[in-house]
């Protein structure tokens, strides 16, 4: 009899079910693709999100995941919707899915949530750092006092902690004093949009793809620099604001006013495909990240990567493109990449390193060897 297994991603149900929720991440990509997995191995699989809409009704199965609600984002006052409806419906919805483990990939309050809970009822947390912040014993993204209180609870008594890169194992380790596996993610990419199966030619559009949300950690403002300097590049950007920051509308004003600049707004996973196919560089300009899921999708069809971002240095050291500090080194990195050679290298080294490392075949009997060790 394999364990039963409860994914915890509050917003992931846009990618389970195929709908534009208004918030989709790298977080709510994986999971629904490990949970889909597990279930197709046997395993008793649910995956717990927020309610969406009376249209969307709880208890529905999605390729053999059966979907859970707790309440609304919106339900509940200011301040007591910490405890109700949120933190008591997550708890119902934990007591409905009765799993053997919790598996649980955000570094916020829930993790605290979910680990007390899993004790009280002698069950199994699984929790997989999402990003070098969550690491870190100042644990910079998170403001309120609760959310530290709960996270540092929770981080403490998972019983399994995965992790992306060596840098995330090191400071867990000599910020916290835990103990880790580095498991890589998994990514079903785009493997049908075989950007390899053309060769690039400098004469070709030159068309630079930047996905994401507009966040300050994200750093969108160097990707308009980079436009304003190079006006015969065009520069698609996917995505938008999780809420109407100061942030964000300064950046959507600006990149409205560049000619070279195609906001895209959110689109569908599924649409992602064409993004890249048309693309002839990925750019990143984020501060932080974890192991960006867009990474993986990229290199699953062969293309290179700008980044000012290099997850234990993967990017320089596998040569899948061009690691930059600053709007200059970026500009130049473009340059560099036009020239055919280069461009088919970089691209040739991306698409191996992620069917070696980050396919779903490579990856997920890793993290189901961990599960079954947990009970």
């Amino acid at each position: 009899m394999k364990p039963s297994i409860c994914f915890v991603a509050h917003n992931a149900y846009g990618v389970l079910a195929n709908i534009d929720t208004g918030h989709i991440g790298g977080i709510e990509v994986q999971v629904p693709l490990m949970a889909s997995w597990f279930a197709k191995q046997g395993f008793g699989v649910t995956l717990v999100t927020w309610d969406e809409g009376d249209e969307y009704p709880d208890g529905q199965f999605f390729d053999g995941v059966k979907n859970l609600q707790i309440c609304k984002r919106t339900d509940g006052y200011p301040i007591l919707r910490f405890f109700y409806p949120r933190w008591t419906s997550l708890l119902a919805a934990l007591d409905k899915a009765d799993a053997d483990i919790i598996y649980y990939n955000c570094g916020d309050l829930g993790l605290g949530q979910v680990v007390q809970w899993a004790r009280k009822h002698g069950r199994k947390v699984m929790y997989s750092v999402a990003a070098i912040v969550d690491c870190q014993r100042d644990l910079p993204s998170l403001k309120p006092y609760r959310e530290r209180i709960l996270y540092k609870y929770g981080l403490r008594g998972a019983d399994k902690i995965v992790v992306q890169t060596s840098s995330q194992k090191n400071l867990l380790e000599s910020d916290f004093g835990l103990v880790s596996s580095i498991i890589p993610m998994p990514s079903e990419g785009f493997a049908d949009v075989n950007k390899l199966a053309h060769c690039q030619s400098v004469s070709e559009g030159r068309r630079i793809l930047w996905v994401g949300r507009f966040q300050e950690e994200k750093r969108i403002e160097w990707l308009l620099d980079l436009a304003e300097r190079c006006p015969t590049y065009s520069f698609d950007v996917v995505g938008s604001s999780n809420s109407d920051s100061e942030y964000a509308k300064r950046m959507t004003q600006r990149a409205e006013a560049l000619s070279n600049v195609f906001l895209h707004g959110r689109v569908s996973h599924d649409e992602l495909g064409s993004f890249y196919s048309s693309a002839h560089l990925l750019c990143s300009t984020s501060i932080y990240e974890g192991f960006p899921n867009v990474f993986l999708e990229a290199w699953s069809v062969g293309l290179p990567l700008v980044t000012t971002f290099d997850p234990d240095g993967v990017v320089s050291n596998h040569r899948m493109g061009r690691v930059v500090d600053d709007v200059q080194s970026l500009t130049d990195a473009l340059i560099e990449l036009e020239e055919t050679f280069v461009w088919n290298s970089c691209a040739a080294s991306a698409l191996d390193y992620y069917n070696s490392r980050h396919s779903v075949a490579a990856v997920m009997k890793q993290f189901e060897n961990e599960m079954l060790k947990l009970v």
